[in-house]
């Protein structure tokens, strides 16, 4: 079991590590704004079940698997990548017209789905996870495995704090601007150029 002298220096590491500008925030901005504060809240649910997978492959092996192999890792960044620019597409298309073909309305499974491929496409995370959380972790207090999903849950709840908030504010900011057509049209062109950014930044990625 982690002692709680480890765990006050985890969380507020990993808080500040959320709000660090990086591409799952600025994701979660980035839809936020271009389809409202339920869509954010859906895109962090999702951010964090891929967290969940990425703490898993710590915890068993995997993440250490994937740091080795440059093809599992280019692999992922190239669909990831790909991924971002069809999102950038579909927000470019968007436009900014007000009624039926304004940005099309999407579920929250779509939006939750959204998030977990942005999470899981990402190789850093994995690789990030495995550099970070061992640094919290120590044999002496029991199992690895158990401590390295304590510390992922910990992790993904500081997440889900920062993110959800981001969520809030952006959508409410994001909802002045969708009342009208020239604003509408900015925020779907900003969003997709985000999505293209972080597609290069992925794909440009290295090991």
């Amino acid at each position: 079991m982690i002692d709680l002298q480890t765990l006050l220096l985890f969380f507020p590491a990993a808080l500040m590590l959320a709000l660090s500008p990086g591409p799952d925030n600025l994701f979660v901005l980035a839809e936020s704004a271009q389809h409202g504060r339920p869509a954010g809240i859906a895109v962090t649910l999702g951010l964090c079940t891929g967290l969940i997978g990425h703490t898993l492959a710590v915890a068993f092996g995997l993440a250490a698997i994937v740091a080795a192999s440059a093809v599992a890792f280019t692999a992922l960044k190239i669909a990831g990548a790909l991924y971002l620019l069809y999102l950038a597409w579909q927000a470019w298309r968007a436009g900014g017209e007000i009624g039926e073909s304004q940005t099309p309305e999407l579920s929250g499974g779509e939006l939750y789905r959204r998030g977990i491929v942005m999470n899981l496409t990402n190789p850093k995370v994995s690789i990030f996870f495995l550099a970070f959380l061992p640094q919290f972790a120590d044999p002496r207090h029991g199992s690895m495995t158990t401590q390295f999903i304590s510390l992922g849950a910990l992790f993904i709840l500081a997440t889900m704090i920062v993110f959800g908030g981001l969520s809030l504010v952006a959508g409410g900011l994001g909802e002045r601007f969708r009342r009208s057509p020239s604003a509408l049209r900015v925020v779907n062109r900003a969003a997709a150029l985000i999505f293209t950014g972080l597609a290069i930044k992925l794909a440009v990625t290295e090991r």
